[in-house]
């Protein structure tokens, strides 16, 4: 299989940004990925991108230039970035092209997300109960999980807290004020266990991405990162997803995620005790924890021990979503896969300043997981 390295990484400043639009962040991530990369929009051979409700990528051409290039509009929840990602290092590896770019983007108005049934094969009546509330998913499913594995409340507040103290060390994080895990814990209940400061929020920001093949990295040098391994994947039978009402069969559920790490890890020759750091889903700080174990990273019940010994800080053993994850930076749909992305490439390069990970490390982990059950993970390295 051929070698595919990232070139370039860019994002816009994440938040309220009352004065862009979806597009305009869009399109200062890709000027920044493009400037990255030490190249020009017109090097560009073939694009890939996505948002949720910011419009259609492709039509960015209408600002970057009309070069002529194949633009695909990818749409796949909060795994957009992550599955753009994956078009664009697969039309490199089929030779389509020597370089290609992938962008999300987009611009979510105040409030929870809306989204409607029929846009997920589910009946009207499936909304009007209430079942597509995604933090009453999120409630449960991490109450179900601390029930069977022994993870206490005060892990939740912690990862919040761990999570607003690194949004505080990035300069392009919406939330950059520390907060004390006391007060995220005594915050208005949301869905039980979740308190407010727990979740995400709909956001606003862009992130793109140039990946190149090897002859291209031979010709334009720079500072590439070795895209290791990637992979993307569905829903089995058994998993317990986002608007899903119930467990299906028996025993435990399966997980997208768990499937789609070692798929990464299996394509990469490596496992998650080589990754030196990682950016784990974070859609409120029970995810973080459950996409701990599911992704390999510990064994379930685990999370507790590891959190309260400090090992997903920066300077710990496996540090964990070191620019804030989707709790400090919100979730811009479309931007938050090649978010994470843009921080491993960061951190693997050495220049993420203050919230740089000790140590020069070498391998780096991304995980995205999107409504109603898809995840892409990516294994990078220097």
């Amino acid at each position: 299989m051929s070698t595919v390295s990232i070139i370039g990484a860019g994002l816009s400043k994440f938040g309220r940004q009352p004065d862009k639009t979806g597009r305009g962040l869009a399109l200062d991530a890709i000027a920044s990925a493009l400037a990255d990369a030490g190249i020009a929009w017109t090097d560009v051979q073939v694009a890939f991108g996505g948002s949720d409700g910011s419009g259609l990528a492709d039509t960015l051409v209408s600002e970057l230039g009309l070069t002529g290039i194949p633009f695909t509009n990818v749409k796949n929840g909060c795994a957009t970035g992550g599955s753009a990602l994956v078009s664009a290092v697969n039309a490199i590896r089929a030779g389509a092209a020597d370089i290609a770019i992938a962008v999300g983007f987009d611009k979510h108005p105040r409030g929870a997300f809306d989204p409607a049934p029929q846009d997920w094969g589910l009946p009207v009546g499936y909304g009007e109960a209430g079942l597509m509330v995604t933090t009453q998913f999120f409630g449960i499913k991490i109450a179900r999980y601390m029930r069977e594995h022994g993870i206490s409340a005060p892990t939740l507040a912690a990862v919040a807290e761990k999570a607003y103290r690194n949004g505080s060390l990035n300069p392009n994080a919406w939330r950059r004020e520390p907060m004390s895990a006391e007060t995220i814990a005594a915050a208005d209940m949301v869905n039980d266990p979740l308190t407010r400061y727990m979740f995400c929020s709909p956001g606003e920001g862009g992130a793109a991405v140039v990946v190149a093949s090897e002859a291209a990295v031979r010709r334009l040098g720079g500072k590439p990162v070795r895209l290791r391994g990637i992979a993307a994947g569905t829903r089995r039978f058994g998993s317990f997803e986002v608007f899903g009402p119930s467990i299906q069969g028996a025993g435990t559920p399966s997980s997208v995620s768990t499937s789609t790490a070692a798929a990464a890890f299996e394509q990469a020759g490596l496992g998650p005790s080589d990754v030196d750091v990682a950016q784990l889903q974070d859609t409120e700080s029970g995810a973080e924890i459950m996409h701990m174990a599911e992704c390999g990273f510990c064994e379930h019940g685990e999370q507790d021990k590891l959190i309260a010994a400090g090992e997903t800080e920066i300077g710990g053993r496996i540090p964990v979503n070191t620019d804030g994850g989707c709790i400090a930076n919100g979730e811009p749909i479309g931007a938050s896969g090649l978010r994470q992305i843009h921080e491993i490439v960061t951190q693997l390069r050495g220049e993420a300043g203050a919230r740089q990970v000790p140590g020069n490390p070498r391998i780096g982990f991304t995980h995205v997981y999107g409504a109603p059950g898809i995840s892409a993970c990516t294994v990078l390295s220097v």
